[in-house]
């Protein structure tokens, strides 16, 4: 089942992630209401969570069983050669980070499983540390509970979704959360345990879709749960990062989904459904793009004043991340999909 229109949705979600790790002097945060938006947008990786956990169950809802190997040769050729490329370009300016350990760590995608250790380098990749446990949970949750129709899978989630909106909000208003930058922050923010609620609801939602898919035109009902989203992140002072946010993320994803209106015309169109695919070359390299062009301005004495270093940064960010995707992640993908092991 092909759904392009959802794909573009990824690239909205990760350029309001870069945005929200630009230079907070930038125009967008001295704009009131705006500014909250953006200060918030990490939600965005709450979001591919939970899109990662529903994309799933549409690509693999008709088989009987998922054949481990398979399975995880796919999701390493989809993933591992554009994050090992975000991990050597981070090092390109930023060498005096690197050691074995810490390298180690890293390519092996167990950074965010130690407090202290997941921001270290080209720091957008603590999520994929996240999204290594969904992928290696998946085909057991398939094989033994979606094939099978086994419904203690829903009590199971709504269980870990409580439980882990229970700590964050107890912990974070709590005496042992020490603030931003600290092993503290990072056990709730990038523990991969604090996240396996939205992949799991993020697979429910996925059901749902494959038995109740119902087209129709959602235009205005995908309208107002964006408004809502933003509303939300701008008014309401709650704690979204850990998925809380999905109320309203899942609703959204299920009736673009099943929209055949005017925006699933507008997303579904050929550039923009690249762009969604390109998307995760833009999450991933996005750090070590601007520190490279911070280099390169400053060794060049480019004076330029932050609006206009964000919009050439911009335009070099999706170029370079289109030819990532079309010279390094698609070759490659395809290559190690090839790989035949008896």
């Amino acid at each position: 089942m092909k759904i392009p229109q959802i794909t573009f949705t990824r690239f909205i979600a990760a350029m309001a992630i870069v945005i929200s790790h630009f230079n907070k002097e930038m125009f967008l945060y001295q704009i009131d209401y705006i500014s909250n938006i953006f200060l918030k947008a990490n939600v965005g990786v709450s979001y591919f969570f939970i899109l990662s956990g529903f994309i799933m169950i549409i690509a693999y809802h008709k088989k009987e069983r998922i054949h481990y190997f398979d399975y995880y040769k796919n999701r390493f050729a989809r993933i591992y050669p554009l994050y090992v490329l975000g991990l050597l370009l981070y090092l390109v300016t930023r060498y005096s980070n690197f050691s074995v350990y810490k390298t180690f760590l890293y390519l092996f995608g167990l950074q965010s499983w130690i407090p202290g250790e997941a921001m270290i380098l080209n720091f957008p990749g603590w999520s994929i540390s996240v999204e290594l446990l969904f992928y290696l949970l998946f085909p057991l949750l398939y094989n033994h509970f979606y094939a099978k129709g086994n419904k203690s899978v829903w009590v199971i989630t709504i269980i870990i979704c409580m439980i882990t909106q229970v700590f964050s909000s107890l912990y974070i208003s709590s005496s042992y959360y020490q603030g931003p930058h600290t092993e503290s922050h990072e056990l709730l923010y990038y523990f991969p345990l604090m996240h396996i609620n939205e992949f799991l609801v993020g697979n429910l939602a996925g059901l749902f879709f494959v038995k109740y898919h119902r087209p129709g035109n959602y235009d205005v009902a995908v309208a107002l749960l964006f408004i809502l989203i933003v509303f939300s992140l701008i008014f309401v002072p709650l704690f979204y990062h850990n998925g809380l946010m999905a109320v309203l993320f899942i609703p959204l994803i299920v009736l673009i989904s099943r929209n055949n209106g005017l925006l699933t015309t507008l997303f579904s169109l050929k550039p923009l459904e690249y762009l969604g695919e390109a998307s995760y070359a833009v999450y991933i390299t996005h750090i070590p793009v601007l520190y490279i062009l911070r280099e390169f301005l400053k060794k060049n004495e480019y004076n330029f004043d932050i609006d206009t270093i964000f919009w050439i940064y911009m335009a070099v960010l999706i170029v370079t991340s289109i030819l990532f995707y079309q010279l390094i992640e698609k070759p490659l993908r395809d290559s190690l999909k090839k790989i035949k092991v008896r």
